[in-house]
């Protein structure tokens, strides 16, 4: 898994439609390979492979298909949201792995902002199985399986689970869920999508 820096353990919320999950830990970083040889052990260059950013991303199932905007980190240290005033669109967290690479990566978007439906509206409705493709800058397209759809309360993030280091390439979806405190203008759940690459 994924260390966790003292920031992601103290500075919780990000807002998403007033909508909240936690920052994302420190990025992982490439291991690097060992080799022996009489005896002695010496680094090995890492193979890491070509990062391809995600352009769109397509949920047949609910209707869903938005191109990506890239996501980076407030001066706060929480993950920046795509614009509420654009339910529409959802983005990419550039800090966590691009779609296709080994490791979670992760898409937030609204589930709904400025009076109506966000793109991530029909999130909760998935179920295992369901398809969701990610196009890629380079003219190709990921595609993943959904494994499982939670909803969870924003106090018990599950903040290893969602962006905890994976040995295959996965993909979180994110948005808001459950139901909305008038008085803290918040969504108290949030609904999460554990998808595998196929």
């Amino acid at each position: 898994m994924a260390r966790l820096s003292a920031g992601v353990l103290l500075g919780v919320a990000l807002a998403l439609a007033a909508c909240s999950t936690p920052t994302e830990p420190t990025p992982p970083t490439t291991p690097t390979a060992t080799t022996a040889s009489a005896g002695t052990t010496t680094p090995a260059p890492a193979a890491r492979a070509v990062r391809i950013d995600p352009t769109e991303v397509v949920i047949p199932k609910i209707g869903a298909r938005s191109s990506l905007v890239p996501l980076g980190l407030n001066p706060d240290e929480t993950v920046q949201v795509p614009p509420v005033e654009q339910p529409m669109q959802a983005g990419w967290y550039v800090h966590a792995r691009a779609p296709g690479e080994p490791g979670p990566a992760i898409i937030l978007g609204h589930v709904d902002g400025n009076s109506q439906p966000g793109i991530f509206h029909r999130l909760k409705e998935l179920v295992p199985g369901d398809g969701i493709d990610v196009a890629r800058a380079d003219g190709s397209t990921v595609r993943f399986a959904v494994v499982r759809v939670d909803q969870v309360s924003k106090e018990r993030f599950p903040t290893d689970a969602v962006y905890g280091d994976t040995p295959d390439p996965v993909l979180r979806l994110i948005t808001c869920g459950g139901v909305f405190d008038r008085s803290a203008r918040s969504y108290q759940d949030n609904v999460i999508v554990y998808a595998k690459m196929i």
